[in-house]
């Protein structure tokens, strides 16, 4: 495993350390909004819906976008570039922000960063290394932004108990942004990164394998039970967890995430991709169906969060490798496109769907809907997406 890290491209290491302090930053800060929202400037729920709506809507349609326009020029440096560098650059300015469409405004400009970086980003990673490493590439990357996701938050309620003002905690974002633009100023495009296409843009998804198409279904599905992780939280504050404990519990699940996922995702390049996305959906299944159920004691939630870290760990990285292993070569930036929009775009569904539900027939029956979705996945995933294809069970030949 050691030789195998260090052969990997530098390229590899470089986006994962941009990653890994984009999302300390970004974990820094949007903990931070709601409480931000309410407490500072007096906005409601309404307007925290609002503002994260239009800016996921907005970051899953660029996505797409982007992953189109590097597919047409066959460059993916500038796009990334351009992402990291809008993101930090909006986040320090939450000091400033007097009203709830200010804080509107830069959220948009935060995910409007995320949109133009991700595809572009996903496909150079995919071009930087053989099919048979795709998975450690992934792995090591999803790794360190999860690594991120640790700092963050920790490094956020440090802030915070010191006594430092809430405005004043946003402008340390101004650090790590600024070594994050450094490091994806220092990447070199590898030359077969991304490959020039001239084939047209089709909502049909012409060009691109049936088995591709049918994934992107399959994920949809999975997607629609996979609800904004805000209600795991607010499940665990039910359960009886005290409120200091919350952002603990969640960087518990990212160290976990942290922790398992090179090794996870390295399995995949000699398992198979799907074996590693099978027993991911078996978790988040489990997981699930255990948070929904009543009259455990909160200590067990801490175990029960940790597993959910090995679902994360297990999926992230196979899944986007699985997608490099399924599109034409010269269409990798637009097939991250297309994956990233059919993760995004479901997303507000599946939450409307899960509050509908736990609101009207409470915790068990929302969370039981999300497991059985999960299942769904999984069955159709090797019976119907991938059937009669050599990467259905066996590593990638």
């Amino acid at each position: 495993m050691l030789k195998a890290l260090f052969s990997l491209p530098r390229t590899v290491w470089l986006l994962g350390f941009v990653s890994l302090f984009n999302d300390s930053t970004s974990e820094l800060v949007y903990p931070l909004v709601p409480l931000f929202l309410t407490s500072v400037l007096m906005a409601g729920p309404r307007a925290l819906g609002l503002i994260e709506g239009i800016a996921e809507a907005t970051a899953s349609l660029l996505k797409l976008f982007s992953g189109i326009i590097v597919d047409r020029h066959g460059r993916a440096k500038g796009w990334v570039l351009a992402g990291y560098g809008l993101a930090a650059l909006s986040r320090p300015l939450f000091y400033v922000a007097g009203s709830w469409p200010v804080v509107l405004a830069l959220r948009f400009a935060d995910r409007v960063g995320k949109g133009l970086r991700t595809s572009p980003r996903d496909a150079m990673l995919a071009g930087a290394v053989d099919e048979t490493r795709r998975g450690l590439a992934f792995g090591v990357h999803r790794a360190m932004d999860n690594a991120g996701a640790v700092v963050g938050p920790l490094l956020a309620a440090w802030l915070l108990a010191e006594g430092m003002a809430l405005r004043e905690v946003f402008l340390w974002a101004i650090v790590p942004g600024i070594v994050t633009v450094v490091l994806a100023l220092t990447i070199k495009e590898p030359p077969a990164a991304v490959r020039h296409t001239s084939r047209p843009f089709s909502w049909r998804l012409a060009g691109f394998p049936p088995a591709f198409r049918r994934y992107l279904v399959v994920l949809a599905l999975f997607t629609l039970g996979n609800s904004s992780n805000m209600f795991l939280l607010l499940r665990a504050k039910e359960l009886g967890l005290p409120d200091y404990q919350v952002p603990l519990l969640w960087a518990l699940t990212s160290g976990v995430a942290m922790v398992f996922s090179t090794p996870l995702s390295a399995l995949s390049d000699r398992l198979g991709r799907t074996r590693l996305i099978l027993a991911g959906w078996a978790v988040y299944g489990l997981f699930y169906l255990g948070l929904g159920l009543n009259g455990f004691h909160a200590l067990l939630l801490w175990p029960l969060f940790a597993f959910y870290g090995f679902f994360l760990a297990a999926t992230e990285g196979a899944e986007k490798a699985l997608v490099a292993d399924l599109a034409p070569p010269d269409q990798l930036g637009t097939a991250y496109g297309w994956f990233n929009l059919t993760a995004g775009a479901m997303l507000l569904p599946a939450s409307l769907i899960f509050g509908l539900i736990y609101q009207s027939s409470g915790a068990l029956a929302a969370f039981a809907f999300s497991a059985a979705c999960a299942l769904a996945a999984a069955i159709l995933l090797p019976l119907w997406a991938l059937r009669g294809g050599h990467l259905l069970f066996s590593p990638t030949e």
